[in-house]
């Protein structure tokens, strides 16, 4: 199957465009599943995902978290950027609410929703979780699991994966025992999973770090995961 079959889906936030795309199996009540991709936007890995999701029996969106005209092209853009939203997480949760609504609205069942994200991406799954919103589950995939310390640990009612390389330098070890220890006072059913010998971009093919066992093996887990909330 391929990435050619992914269609573009045009929508607004306060008259910001955004165009996501979803997988060709829609209108039939599938389970969907909202990717969240990197810091550089919708790449070639989210794309990668919706494909093997859709292969899997599910429908899959990508969300444009950004919009058509800021899409970064460097890592000084991506940073800034991505580090914008993780500041101001009520824009990204709502970014991240008006996907969910395209996806429903494209024929997934509204009660079995789960979202997934990768870097940027995964710190916002981890925001859909903390804010509540309708989605039955989480995976964060090499996510920043940093979480302001002046921000309440609320319950949280999404089940949550999050799958970690063991040398990840960009998460510390203070925030890898803090995101621990958010999940436990959230009530959170929780799983961490810390793949060793990886490093940070482990899962994306095209990064010098991409490690082939730990992405399959991440990979088999995630869909152990979904199949387990949403089939």
């Amino acid at each position: 199957m391929s990435k050619q079959n992914l269609q573009n889906v045009i929508y607004q936030d306060d008259g910001i465009i955004l165009n996501g795309l979803i997988t060709s199996n829609q209108n039939k009540n599938f389970p969907g599943v909202l990717i969240l991709p990197a810091w550089y936007g919708i790449d070639e890995e989210a794309k990668q995902a919706a494909i093997n999701l859709q292969q899997q029996g599910y429908t899959a969106f990508i969300a444009d978290i950004y919009g058509t005209e800021r899409i970064p092209t460097t890592p000084e853009e991506a940073s800034k950027a991505s580090k914008g939203y993780k500041q101001n997480f009520e824009l990204y949760q709502r970014r991240i609410v008006l996907a969910i609504n395209e996806l429903i609205k494209a024929g997934a069942n509204h009660s079995r929703i789960a979202v997934i994200g990768f870097c940027f991406g995964g710190t916002g799954a981890l925001e859909a979780a903390r804010g509540k919103l309708p989605v039955t589950g989480v995976v964060c995939i090499h996510g920043d699991l940093y979480k302001n310390p002046n921000r309440k640990n609320n319950k949280i009612r999404s089940q949550i994966l999050i799958i970690h390389p063991a040398n990840d330098h960009t998460v510390s070890k203070d925030a890898f025992e803090k995101i621990q220890h958010e999940m436990e006072e959230s009530q959170a059913d929780w799983q961490i999973i810390s793949c060793g010998n990886s490093k940070h971009t482990f899962t994306n093919p095209s990064s010098p770090d991409f490690n082939e066992t730990m992405a399959n093996r991440t990979w088999m887990q995630i869909i152990l995961f979904l199949d387990e909330i949403l089939k």
